[in-house]
Formats: structure tokens, sequence, C-alpha cells
């Protein structure tokens, strides 16, 4: 069996340890100085056998009867990206970001930047988010809300915490239907490519936004998600975006979808249209 490399920790203080014992010895015996270093290292020990059976099952992806990776599962983002998928500082309706965009800088037509800096101005009242509206493709899928999939041969279903939202992915073959479809969640058909899940999106309104700092879209977005699995408990999760009509080129998100498996975690209510019902709906 191959031993999976200690903890940085501990790689320390085993490679550093003479230069401790030199430097304990002008005050004290060297014996107290590795008797210090061994006290960490069998105290530290115990990460490093998780660290090896994480080593041992975490890289075991799930399959289904199929053979096809199975992403059923609850899951959720970590990352920033709701907030604002580009780099950012904290604000006070925003924590501190790296982003998630590829590159690190949407490429927006200039008339579109114009309007994102609008939006963002504007964003407490704008966001389409804050009225309850359904948070569209890909915003869903990093919210700061987790979601279930269920996976089936012919489609998955994944279920959102917010707002009830359900999506289907159909993966039996079939096509997008015909003519242009103004939906919040878009259509979504999907293939394999090996052991990624490749799933085509179209057929969007232009009612939602990407995030709540207003990065936004047209109802050409055309967005190509890429699931697979990083090892059983994390997806890498990558989103490419084209809109004609907003952007001047293609451009992709890229981030990490955790799996929850804390006990008896489950998806609960977040009916947000209940909290400001007579603001928003007169």
């Amino acid at each position: 069996m191959i031993h999976p490399a200690p903890p940085p920790i501990v790689e320390w203080l085993m490679t550093h340890h003479f230069s401790v014992e030199t430097a304990a010895s002008k005050s004290r015996p060297a014996s107290l100085a590795i008797g210090t270093v061994l006290s960490c290292i069998t105290v530290l020990s115990p990460f490093a056998a998780a660290g090896a059976a994480h080593a041992e099952t975490g890289s075991v992806v799930p399959r289904a009867a199929s053979g096809k990776p199975d992403f059923s599962g609850l899951w959720q983002s970590l990352s920033t990206a709701d907030w604002d998928l580009e780099p950012h500082n904290a604000r006070k309706d925003a924590p501190a970001g790296l982003g998630v965009v590829v590159g690190g800088e949407i490429p927006y037509q200039p008339w579109a930047a114009e309007k994102r800096k609008e939006n963002f101005e504007k964003r407490e009242i704008l966001d389409p988010r804050n009225k309850c509206y359904l948070p569209g493709i890909p915003r869903a899928t990093y919210s700061p809300y987790p979601f279930q999939i269920f996976q089936a041969d012919t489609h998955l279903t994944l279920l959102y915490e917010y707002a009830h939202t359900a999506r289907t992915v159909y993966t039996n073959d079939t096509k997008h239907p015909s003519g242009h479809i103004d939906w919040w969640l878009g259509d979504s058909r999907g293939h394999w490519e090996g052991d990624t899940l490749v799933v085509d999106v179209v057929d969007f309104n232009d009612q939602t936004w990407l995030d709540h700092s207003g990065n936004f879209h047209s109802d050409a977005l055309h967005v190509v998600e890429h699931y697979s699995f990083i090892d059983s408990d994390h997806i890498r999760y990558e989103a490419t975006i084209e809109d004609p009509k907003v952007f001047t080129r293609p451009w992709t998100v890229d981030l990490v979808l955790y799996r929850h498996v804390e006990k008896n975690f489950q998806l609960l209510e977040y009916e947000c249209y209940t909290f400001n019902y007579e603001h928003f709906y007169p």
C-alpha cells in the first residue's frame, strides 16, 4: 500500500527538528527538544490517518448500474460566486472573493459593460432573486443554498432549496424543442463524454442575473455545463457562457461543489416570496 504524505506541519517538524534541537540545546537538554517534536508528531498522527482513509475511499467515484458516474446526493457551492463572479473586495453586502471566471474578467460589449455598472449601483432593488424569481442557470448551481441530484438512466432531476426550484436534465438523446421558448431555467439536454456529464442549456428568458453584482445576459444565452468528479465528495463544475447580444466571446466559470455528509442533512424550505410579499406583489 502506498502511504500518503504526512500533513505539512508534520513534514516541517520532521525536516526541521535538528535545528530546533540545536537552538534548544543552549538552554535545555537536546532530548527534551526531540521529545517535543515526537510529541507533536504523535498528536498529529490521527490527522495523517484520516488523510490516509480519505486517500483510499475518497477517490472512488460512485457509479450507477450503467457504469456512469452517479452524481446523486446533496451538494452546495462554498464560493462567493453568487455575490460576484469576478474577483472583488469585501463590501457591506458581500464577502471578499477571488472570483470563479477563468481569466478573471467577463468580456462585455461596451454598452453591456455600462449596463452592468447601472445594475450594480441598483442591485438591491434590481436583482431578480431579491424578488424571489427563479435564479436561472448557471446561478442556481452556485447560489448559497444546497441542492439535491437524483440520477436515472434517462435523466437527472435537480431540486434546489431556493424557492422549491426543480430542473430536469434529459440524457436520453432527445433534442431541444424547436423554436425559442422563454424559460427561467432554460431547456437542459445532457450527454456523457467519458466520465464527464455535459449539459447543453438554451431557451432562456432575459429576466435573471448571473450574480448579485449585476452581471446579466439576454434571451440569447447559451450555457454548456461540465460536471466531473474530483473525488467522491467533490464535483468540478464548469459552465461556458455564450451570448452574442451581450458578450464579445464565450467565457467560463470554474468552481467546486461539495457533498453534504452531515448526519440527517436534508433540503429545507426557503420560500423567499413570503418575506416581502406586500412590497413586491402589492
